[in-house]
């Protein structure tokens, strides 16, 4: 699709695809994640985990969809967002890390913010 955007940069194609697809993969998991966590008998335990990985899931669909828009793209803003993404991620990451040998579902959404996070982090020094 970013090829076929009449405003899109070739050279940041494959970047912004994987950033893309690694910050929808992300909210999914951590959207999932959540919901496994308030299922378990321990939910009180997993309160920061749940919140996090709620906060993460809002702020990678954003980022998703604003790296989807390419018509008059603002290069400061998007970097912005992707400074947010990448740390939101970051954070999110370490909690689930905490939980990751117990629940399943923290350990795969943990692999998915350290993923997200990396193709942010990947996509920062391009310019838009």
């Amino acid at each position: 699709m970013m090829a076929a955007h009449p405003d899109g940069e070739p050279s940041l194609g494959q970047a912004m695809t994987a950033c893309i697809e690694a910050a929808f993969s992300c909210a999914q998991a951590s959207d999932a994640c959540a919901d496994a966590c308030m299922a378990e008998e321990t939910v009180a335990e997993l309160r920061k985990c749940i919140r996090l990985n709620l906060d993460c899931a809002e702020l990678c669909v954003t980022t998703g969809r604003f790296l989807s828009r390419l018509t008059d793209v603002d290069g400061n803003l998007l970097k912005t967002i992707l400074m947010a993404c990448r740390d939101f991620c970051t954070t999110s990451a370490i909690e689930n890390e905490k939980h990751a040998e117990t629940y399943p579902s923290c350990r795969i959404a943990a692999e998915e913010c350290r993923r997200c996070e990396q193709a942010c982090q990947d996509l920062l020094p391009r310019p838009f």
